[in-house]
């Protein structure tokens, strides 16, 4: 990969551009609670090729809602769950409303 490469490739969310310390760091957070979280699945950072964990601008969004949450009170566990719910909850209310705008679409050619 060039230097060129990389520079474009820094407008990518899904890029896993930041280090466990540096995305600890950003989150204000413990690389501990990064590991915890990516144990719950809830994010699975990349591996570099000597196998660190790197992470994108995306998974540091989803941490930062897990964060969140957890300050709040809310166990890691049932914060990481919250957050998949939410993200399906997203996703089929996309689905639907895709199927909505096609159904309408179609009874209008009638």
């Amino acid at each position: 990969m060039t230097a060129d490469d990389s520079f474009g490739r820094l407008d990518d969310d899904d890029y896993p551009a930041y280090t466990m310390g540096r995305a600890a760091e950003i989150l204000g957070s413990t690389q501990g609670f990064l590991r915890a979280i990516g144990e719950a699945r809830l994010i699975t950072p990349l591996r570099s090729e000597g196998g660190h964990r790197r992470y994108s601008r995306y998974q540091l969004r989803i941490a930062a809602r897990a964060r969140e949450l957890v300050d709040q009170g809310t166990p890691i566990e049932a914060a990481c769950r919250i957050i998949i719910l939410e993200d399906q909850l997203e996703e089929a209310q996309r689905i639907n409303a895709e199927h909505r705008h096609a159904v309408s679409g179609h009874t209008a050619d009638i």
